[in-house]
């Protein structure tokens, strides 16, 4: 296991709307101020909180496709199409942008908290699509229980959410003392962020300790079974996704 962990002093800082929105991004784009500018196909993650209300006024997209995971809160999305959602906590939007639209966000609280993560598909395919948008549920996703915990899958196996990259993304809360495995193949990488609690990643021969708000990057030559341990009661969004995609990406890697 090759890993890295990132505190928030090596993230982008933002603010929209006034300061009523507020972002870190683990990952960010040239010149935010972020210590990752990519990992794979994902080149943009941003942890956003608004206390009251906040507002994103009417902005482009093109090529990419947005996922905006809610924590708690409501996300109302607006776009160009005609296209109309609310997004609750636990609830995920997929925006594929294609060959371009423009769109409105709205975050209503108390206390909207989410994470708003973009991913680079194959671009000379995806500028030829009609852009979309769709919100799915909290109910939609697949959950695991575990001892101790739960694993949902946002993106992946038995989720309905298809993203036209390769990508795996998990929702992961064990209680202070429990675990679960989880196998990082040949030639992807994790990429995890500690929402809630602090723990450590295992492997055979390493060890890589976390604390709230860290961005751990994990990536494995050989492919391995890791082992997440919950010091505290843990709350983690885990993205699984490949260092080669098998086109060109257009920004530097970890």
């Amino acid at each position: 296991m090759i890993g890295k962990v990132y505190m928030p002093e090596n993230y982008g800082k933002g603010s929209l709307d006034g300061g009523r929105i507020a972002e870190l991004k683990p990952i960010g784009l040239t010149g935010e101020g972020s210590a990752v500018n990519r990992v794979g196909p994902i080149f943009y993650w941003s942890w956003f909180r608004s206390p009251i209300e906040g507002t994103v006024e009417e902005h482009p997209h093109q090529g990419f496709e947005i996922v905006t995971y809610m924590i708690q809160g409501t996300a109302v999305h607006q776009d160009s199409q005609g296209l109309r959602g609310e997004t609750g906590a636990g609830g995920l939007q997929l925006m594929r942008a294609g060959s371009g639209l423009t769109h409105e966000e709205h975050y209503t609280g108390p206390d909207a908290e989410g994470f708003q993560i973009w991913l680079e598909p194959y671009l000379r395919d995806s500028l030829k699509q009609n852009p979309a948008s769709r919100q799915y549920r909290q109910d939609a996703f697949p959950v695991n229980r575990i001892q101790g915990g739960s694993v949902t899958t946002l993106i992946g196996s038995g989720s309905p959410v298809d993203v036209s990259v390769d990508a795996r993304m998990l929702d992961i809360q064990i209680l202070a003392g429990h675990e679960a495995k989880y196998e990082l193949k040949p030639g992807r990488y994790a990429a995890a962020l500690t929402v809630r609690g602090k723990g450590k990643f295992n492997s055979a021969e390493d060890e890589l300790v976390f604390h709230h708000r860290d961005f751990v990057v994990l990536k494995s030559e050989d492919g391995e079974w890791l082992t997440l341990k919950a010091q505290d009661n843990l709350r983690m969004i885990l993205i699984d996704v490949p260092e080669d995609p098998g086109y060109r990406l257009y920004a530097k890697r970890p």
